[in-house]
């Protein structure tokens, strides 16, 4: 039993034996103040205590890692996406903890641009070629009406999926637009345009819905400005808010949101009422909900 500041901690007799002989060397380096040597003590006991105390039952996975485990896959059950900070602060330890735990059961979890997924979280059934001609004028319909949102001069982010690319046939040819995007899809239409800039943001690509991801697309968004960002979902729920289908969009949308000036999410009415398994934001944090 150790107290400190006043707490009575209990500490299996293997990881004293190994905080003792920590606090022998700090001993024999500290001639002459024991106010350090207790202090190296102490800092011996909070630094790597939790490390020595995690793997002190043999090898595997400890009691208190475990239970930080099934709470992280607990809270990835309902919110299917979460943020390495967000899960430390769930959790209560720091985000390298978090890391570790992690590292330690692959087999779990994926970390994608600084989110943890389920593992598979990243794949996903969703094709964009098959998806493209369901609802086809309800889509061309909404993408007419967002578009009209767009002046001269805008820096606009368009989402990926098959509703947004509709938007470019729409968008104003005077002035100097920029648009910003991680979907090929949309970056090839755009790149044909006249009097428009284009920012594609880059990283490991997704054939199934010719999109990008990864840090170096976040790291680029945190250097730009967006005045309006016109977001796709798969489904758009009351409740549930705004979903789609696949969790590696997730960390993009989400860093869009939190940037542009103003924010709408542009789908047919399909979409309205359903739920996909990827959550990216509730439906009070658009300005608009555009459809049909």
């Amino acid at each position: 039993m150790i107290d400190h500041a006043g707490e009575s901690l209990r500490v299996p007799d293997r990881i004293m034996f190994r905080i003792f002989h920590f606090r022998v060397s700090i001993r024999h380096s500290c001639y002459d103040s024991n106010k350090i040597c207790l202090e190296g003590f102490i800092l011996a006991l909070t630094s790597q205590g939790e490390r020595w105390i995690e793997t002190w039952n043999g090898g595997g996975v400890s009691v208190k890692k475990a239970e930080r485990i099934e709470r992280l896959e607990d809270r990835l059950k309902e919110a299917g996406v979460l943020h390495l900070s967000d899960a430390a602060g769930h959790l209560g330890v720091s985000e390298m903890t978090v890391r570790r735990d992690l590292a330690s059961v692959p087999h779990l979890f994926s970390y994608l641009g600084g989110y943890i997924l389920p593992v598979g979280g990243e794949r996903t059934t969703y094709r964009l070629d098959a998806e493209a001609d369901t609802h086809a004028e309800a889509k061309d319909l909404a993408c007419r009406k967002a578009a009209r949102l767009v002046e001269p001069d805008d820096t606009i982010f368009i989402d990926c999926g098959t509703t947004t690319p509709r938007m470019t046939e729409y968008l104003p040819v005077s002035g100097k637009l920029t648009v910003i995007t991680y979907a090929m899809n949309v970056a090839e239409r755009v790149m044909k345009r006249p009097n428009t800039n284009l920012i594609l943001l880059g990283g490991l690509f997704h054939a199934s819905s010719q999109t990008f991801s990864g840090d170096e697309a976040l790291r680029t968004l945190e250097r730009l400005g967006i005045s309006k960002a016109f977001l796709s979902a798969g489904g758009l729920h009351s409740q549930h808010g705004a979903t789609c289908s696949n969790f590696h969009e997730v960390p993009i949308k989400q860093a869009v949101l939190a940037r542009a000036g103003l924010s709408y999410v542009v789908i047919d009415s399909s979409k309205l009422e359903k739920i996909k398994p990827a959550f990216f934001a509730t439906t009070d944090q658009f300005d608009q909900i555009i459809t049909e």
